[in-house]
């Protein structure tokens, strides 16, 4: 038995269908070039955002002084060099034991190349030293022959430095500016507003605030987590710098998937170059394990509970903000869909028709009365 269509339905189910795929167009449209101009303005807000991040950071202790009565520009001051001195003191206490066992250090780069050309002459390589030799000049070759190139990166280096700098300047800068006069935004901001605008975006902005907050608590509590337990490891096989490794990973854990591939290559080199190939190894089994453990359960768990979203949804964003904008993108991309996620939660209580009030139930008395 064959069916025919009905052609006024067909009709206006491709009308319906244009109409959709024309608004998803128009909107897809608007988020391009929102996008595009979030990048020509971007040396302005990557200061804003990371000054903002660091706000939701120490807004608490900020909050608690001016709840004991401390004017805000006091506090707000106290709250910004308390955070200078923690950050100078973390920078020392990387830095003051590294640079005191630098030569220590060295020397065990040297007797580690050492022992890796022995090994490579020997069986199942059986690398000659002539060969070695060779192929150490055909690299001294390259590198004299990119020169060039050479010299341009590291005036790039030196450039992204002087940039970060700058952004670390202007971050502190704008976040003593929100400690100070934080408070007053929203008000002013539904003072500046027409209309519902003046209620629904400073009802947003809050939501994103406490969002923001939830992001950087759970980005210290997994750093937290990944310090104790690669400190640990690091201790029992008795690497040395525990401490400054750790604070490394604690302070890493802040740029998701690259952070922690550094601070896990820095503490295997330390070992290699102290305790040998063999704890070497161990450590690089212990890192290994421990980031298995902080990506698929430490920050899927404290995340998903800190910013409302699904374990699923924080890993696509990592995953999907490291493949667009690398390491930024990685940091910024879950707070980003937790920022959507609450856009789009808000829209849809205001859009949401409200649930009809229950009839009222008459008596069977009523009724005969």
């Amino acid at each position: 038995m064959s069916v025919t269509l009905n052609s006024g339905k067909t009709r206006a189910a491709l009308r319906v269908s244009a109409r959709v795929s024309g608004e998803l167009l128009l909107v897809l449209a608007m988020a391009v070039v929102a996008v595009w101009a979030l990048g020509r303005m971007w040396s302005v807000i990557w200061p804003l955002v990371v000054g903002l991040l660091l706000t939701t950071l120490t807004w608490p202790i900020a909050r608690h002084l001016r709840r004991r009565g401390w004017p805000p520009a006091l506090a707000a001051s106290l709250v910004t060099v308390l955070f200078l001195v923690v950050a100078v003191g973390v920078v020392a206490l990387i830095a003051v034991p590294v640079a005191s066992q630098s030569g220590e250090l060295a020397d065990g780069v040297v007797g580690g190349i050492q022992k890796v050309r022995e090994w490579a002459s020997g069986p199942p390589l059986n690398i000659s030293d002539d060969q070695i030799t060779g192929a150490f000049d055909s690299a001294t070759a390259r590198i004299q022959d990119s020169l060039g190139s050479m010299v341009t990166t590291v005036v790039t280096g030196v450039s992204t430095v002087v940039n970060g700098v700058v952004t670390a300047v202007l971050a502190v800068f704008l976040m003593f500016f929100m400690l100070k006069d934080g408070p007053k935004f929203l008000p002013w901001l539904a003072g500046q507003l027409p209309g519902r605008f003046a209620t629904d975006v400073p009802a947003v902005a809050e939501r994103g605030w406490e969002t923001l907050g939830g992001f950087v608590r759970s980005q210290a509590y997994v750093g937290l987590l990944d310090a104790v337990l690669i400190g640990l490891g690091l201790w029992i096989v008795g690497v040395p710098l525990v401490l400054p490794l750790a604070v490394l990973t604690f302070v890493s854990a802040f740029v998701p998937i690259v952070g922690a591939l550094f601070a896990g290559f820095v503490a295997v080199l330390i070992a290699l170059v102290s305790n040998g190939p063999t704890d070497a190894l161990i450590v690089l089994a212990i890192i290994v394990v421990v980031q298995q453990l902080e990506g698929n359960v430490f920050q899927p768990m404290i995340q998903s509970r800190g910013l409302g979203l699904h374990a699923a949804v924080v890993l696509l964003a990592v995953t999907l903000g490291g493949s667009l904008a690398g390491i930024v993108g990685s940091l910024l991309a879950v707070p980003a869909a937790a920022l959507i996620a609450v856009v789009w939660n808000y829209l849809r209580e205001q859009l949401s028709e409200p649930d009809p009030l229950p009839e009222p139930e008459t008596s069977d008395a009523g009724s005969l009365a």
